[in-house]
């Protein structure tokens, strides 16, 4: 499988800690730059979650010298993009744009950054806004099931809170604690400049150097997260005649030596419409619109999960079957065919969004991030080579374990429908 091999990789550590990586690629005309903030909403107290979040929409309301509306125009009049988002471990700004316009990137982005106003008239406005969003997500069932999820997995532990806070800590917000956590997060040994693209380090280096200026200051990050133990199972009423439901277990954080086997196994069991998961319970039974796996990867855990969302009066013959697809993976190992097509999807996939220098841009400072190291897609390609049937057969008995387990529902199913299910097939 071909792949790229003119990319030149660069990596400057500042005086003040902070880190650019850069990825040149010589053959096309954009940047995409990213300014990572290694701050989320794991990072937050109780009273305070979605700060992290709120901070992010604040820092495009204006600045000494651009007003909200002069900043949503600087790169959109140039055919570039800006735009910002948090997750539970960090926040980015990023830009996307020609080569020539990178010096206008950095000016925009390192603006916000360093002198961004936050009146309390903008913050009381954005309030509004951030509220709404909120209430966006808790009215979706698809979206609104994975925030029950992740707070029943961490059972309390700051990893499950919401990214965006709730309307009551939202409420509390004010110019005084947005300064305060930036004064606590926004420090240069937590900042990570990843750049991908038509772009010299050198140069963008010499950039950073004269616009950015964050204090050095101290880590401040919380305590690393649990592992639950046993088995949870919650259930929420919403009404409706379909029945959300997340099933997951403990994963493995983002640099476990058995990361790419994990990923190969999630494509096979629910990756995609051609995975055993979307082709048993919708394709042959029907009993589903949307069936899928996923693996969140943090710095010190993760998760394995799936999803479905079915009638509730069936709702226990699709999970029986997705069971059965977990306990056969676990017992068979795959066939030689069928693991060659899996790396072939994989490798395909990778290398499809490596085309795109803003999904370069994203993997890029991720590593660096969360390994402290480059690992070059040629040196991905063949570790995804070498993964065999045993490596999926041992990753899956280790992840997919039945004392383990938790599950979270919404919609109109109830305890009793599970108990229809033969847990004794995992």
């Amino acid at each position: 499988m071909a792949y790229k091999k003119n990319i030149e990789y660069n990596k400057t550590i500042l005086n003040n800690g902070l880190r650019v990586v850069t990825e040149k690629i010589p053959t096309v005309r954009s940047v995409a730059i990213g300014i990572w903030i290694d701050v989320g909403s794991r990072d937050e107290t109780r009273d305070q979650n979605g700060i992290s979040h709120f901070v992010e929409h604040m820092l495009f309301k204006g600045t000494r010298s651009l007003s909200a509306k002069k900043i949503a125009a600087a790169l959109e009049s140039l055919g570039g993009t800006l735009n910002a988002f948090t997750s539970r471990e960090q926040t980015c700004y990023h830009a996307y744009v020609l080569d020539e316009h990178l010096g206008q990137a950095v000016d925009v982005i390192s603006d916000i950054l360093m002198y961004s106003t936050i009146s309390a008239s903008n913050i009381d406005r954005e309030k509004s806004v951030v509220i709404e969003e909120i209430h966006e997500v808790d009215e979706s069932p698809a979206d609104y099931i994975h925030e029950l999820f992740s707070d029943r997995f961490w059972r309390g532990q700051p990893l499950g809170w919401p990214i965006m806070g709730t309307e009551k800590t939202v409420r509390t917000f004010n110019r005084r604690l947005i300064k305060f956590h930036m004064q606590d997060h926004y420090l240069a040994s937590r900042v990570i400049v990843s750049a991908a693209g038509n772009v010299s380090h050198r140069k963008l280096v010499r950039l950073i150097k004269e616009k950015l200026d964050f204090l050095p200051g101290r880590d401040g990050r919380g305590e690393d997260a649990v592992y639950p133990e046993g088995i949870s199972v919650h259930f929420v009423k919403n009404g409706s005649s379909q029945t959300h439901l997340c099933l997951g277990f403990p994963g493995l954080r983002f640099d476990h030596p058995d990361k790419l086997k994990l990923l190969l196994l999630h494509a096979y069991l629910g990756g995609g419409m051609s995975s055993a998961l979307f082709q048993k319970i919708r394709e042959e039974k029907g009993l589903v619109y949307s069936v899928y796996t996923f693996a969140d990867l943090y710095r010190d855990s993760g998760i394995f999960g799936a999803y479905l969302a079915s009638d509730r009066r069936r709702l226990h013959e699709a999970v029986e079957i997705m069971l059965k697809e977990f306990k056969k993976v676990k017992k068979s190992r795959l066939t030689a065919d069928k693991l060659d097509s899996l790396k072939d999807q994989f490798k395909g996939s990778l290398l499809l969004g490596m085309e795109s220098t803003s999904g370069r841009m994203n993997r890029l400072a991720r590593q660096e991030i969360l390994t402290g190291r480059y690992m070059s897609l040629k040196e991905t390609l063949r570790a995804v080579d070498r993964i065999n049937a045993d490596d999926i057969l041992e990753v899956a008995r280790k992840i997919l374990n039945s004392g383990n387990i938790t599950i979270a529902a919404l919609g109109s199913a109830s305890r009793t429908d599970l108990e229809k299910v033969d847990w004794a097939l995992l």
